[in-house]
């Protein structure tokens, strides 16, 4: 069976890794000249890195890593700790798959180097996707059209796909905006920083954590923003001392993080409207394409993985008659958990940038209480489901 899958990002890269082991032959195109090594930092839970485990990959992506031993939330004004859960080696052992912090291109690399470069188009704008009851075709920008059994729109957040399946539909603002940075271990190293941090306070938050085997600092600081002042880009550079303004009256040691950052970049998160089926006959959406979120819970790259995972899965043994079913329950089996994951993380945020006062308090001390009796983060009961358990309900036709 042939397959072509649309763009080339996490989700993509995956998503060609997983239908090539279920036995398919795949061409992935992608509208970038080249791979480059943009993003920072990103965390995959146990539920992302069992996956990884499955398509052969995980080593390679755990050499490039970094372990946290734990998840340290403070408060803003004086860091004070919160609460702490564990990561490490207990979460391991808890849940059969390690934690792993990475730079965003890392991982990316360790998935393409899975994919035998053959298979691979860059350069390639796609223009339009058509299908009738045998195929389905991608039209590219110089005209060629690729005719295959199944189409994969892995084509991110402001996916062109998803408008041709479904209509009008644009990314929705957060109102929030994040400032990222990457700082070298040795400028940061006397600050006594926590593996994993998440510093709460009214109207934004921070986060910072070790990534490339602990050589880098990974450093995210969001705050609530307007529309027209933030661009959605990865690319877009903060002002000088724009990042220090927005933290003022913060704890020391977060005001230090953001003084010795070199070149921070700000952009505007954005994330996409719930849909009710990812999927048109022999075309489907996949990743941030399908349920784009804001990255609260740290889940949006593990749900394209595990997207993938399901993908392949539902798809192995398939034949080109087959492919609209199996798409149905590609779509049956992770559109509940990937919609549930985007609601869960909005919440999240609106929980870390509570107002000083009773709301902040109530707030701690819920999470304190929770984690005297718990060893791990709520959302950790997810980590545990694997996608592909034979025994799971929703993997019956």
């Amino acid at each position: 069976m042939r397959a072509v899958v649309v763009g080339a990002g996490i989700g993509g890269l995956a998503a060609t890794a997983s239908l090539r082991r279920a036995g398919h032959e795949v061409t992935l195109v992608e509208q970038a000249a080249r791979f480059t090594e943009i993003g920072a930092g990103i965390q995959l839970a146990p539920n992302a890195t069992r996956l990884l485990r499955r398509l052969d990959l995980l080593d390679a992506v755990a050499a490039q890593a970094a372990r946290p031993s734990h998840l340290s939330f403070r408060t803003w004004s004086d860091g004070a700790e919160i609460c702490r859960y564990a990561l490490g080696r207990e979460a391991e052992e808890a849940f059969g798959a390690p934690y792993l912090l990475l730079h965003r291109a890392d991982l990316h690399q360790a998935l393409a180097a899975a994919v035998p470069p053959s298979s691979v188009r860059l350069d390639t704008v796609v223009v339009g996707i058509d299908q009738d009851d045998e195929s389905a075709t991608v039209t590219t920008a110089s005209g060629e059209r690729l005719r295959a059994d199944l189409v994969v729109a892995a084509d991110g957040i402001r996916s062109a796909a998803r408008q041709w399946l479904f209509g009008a539909d644009k990314a929705v603002f957060s109102g929030t905006a994040a400032y990222r940075a990457l700082l070298p271990a040795d400028e940061v190293a006397d600050l006594d920083l926590p593996d994993l941090g998440i510093w709460l306070g009214p109207g934004r938050h921070f986060v910072h954590y070790w990534v490339r085997r602990g050589e880098l600092l990974n450093v995210v600081a969001v705050v609530t923003a307007e529309a027209h002042v933030v661009a959605e880009s990865w690319t877009a550079r903060a002002e000088p001392g724009e990042q220090l303004r927005e933290f003022e009256g913060w704890d020391s040691r977060v005001l230090d993080v953001l003084e010795r950052a070199g070149q921070v970049f700000r952009y505007g998160i954005h994330t996409r409207a719930p849909l009710a089926r990812w999927n048109v006959g022999r075309v489907t959406l996949l990743g941030d394409s399908a349920h784009a979120m804001v990255p609260f819970q740290a889940q949006g790259a593990a749900q394209a993985i595990m997207d993938a995972a399901v993908l392949g899965d539902a798809l192995t043994g398939a034949t080109p008659a087959d492919v609209p079913d199996a798409l149905d329950r590609y779509v049956r089996r992770r559109l509940a958990t990937a919609t549930s994951m985007q609601a869960n993380s909005a919440r999240a945020g609106d929980d870390f940038h509570l107002p000083d006062g009773p709301e902040a308090q109530a707030r701690n001390a819920r999470m304190s209480a929770y984690a005297a009796e718990h060893v791990f983060l709520p959302q950790a009961t997810g980590w545990a489901v694997d996608v592909l358990d034979d025994r799971r309900p929703d993997r019956r036709p």
